[in-house]
């Protein structure tokens, strides 16, 4: 790999993301249909989104380094997401399911995870509701930006008992950074 390769995919440039149409944008947020799609998971209970967030984040790098059956390098892909159930109350552990979208040249046999509590999964077709936002994001960023997209959707059919952060830039990109909250719609 060449050095302005190894750069640009560091700062975020050229990642294979999920591909998906625009349904609406109104409102500041886009309602957007998903294809469905493989991706590596691996799940992380805990108090904070940022812990959950780097432990999950270490354990699915593993895998694309190599930490899978074939023993192969499978590109990186944006963005990370992470599906949030949050806990029962203010002092309960949530649940934080930390994904990497497989790409394209492996959707159809990814190689088999090895690491522990690393695993595919299929999220099916789906319709989500999408607001970004700029910057570093923190917890609380995070959940200020998933209240006021909820606040938005409620009025439509969506499932609230979890909701998507997806981030899409590496630690490095200290501008333009771009993240977003996603709610997704139930089937009718």
């Amino acid at each position: 790999m060449n050095f302005m390769k190894t750069v640009g995919i560091s700062l975020g440039f050229g990642l294979e993301k999920p591909p998906y149409k625009v349904v609406e944008s109104k409102d500041g947020y886009e309602e957007r249909k998903y294809a469905a799609a493989k991706w590596v998971s691996t799940t992380v209970e805990g108090m904070s989104g940022k812990s959950a967030g780097t432990t999950g984040f270490r354990r699915l790098f593993n895998y694309i380094a190599g930490a899978n059956e074939l023993g192969t390098k499978v590109d990186m892909t944006a963005p990370v997401a992470t599906r949030i159930v949050p806990g029962a109350g203010p002092n309960c552990e949530s649940t934080f399911t930390v994904s990497f979208y497989v790409p394209s040249k492996h959707q159809e046999s990814p190689p088999a995870p090895t690491g522990n509590g690393v695993f595919i999964e299929s999220f099916p077709e789906m319709t989500v509701y999408a607001s970004s936002f700029g910057g570093f994001a923190d917890d609380e960023k995070w959940i200020e930006h998933a209240r006021d997209l909820s606040e938005k959707l409620k009025h439509k059919n969506i499932h609230q008992e979890f909701y998507f952060t997806a981030g899409y830039d590496s630690p490095f990109k200290l501008f333009n950074r771009l993240n977003e909250v996603w709610f997704v719609k139930k089937d009718s």
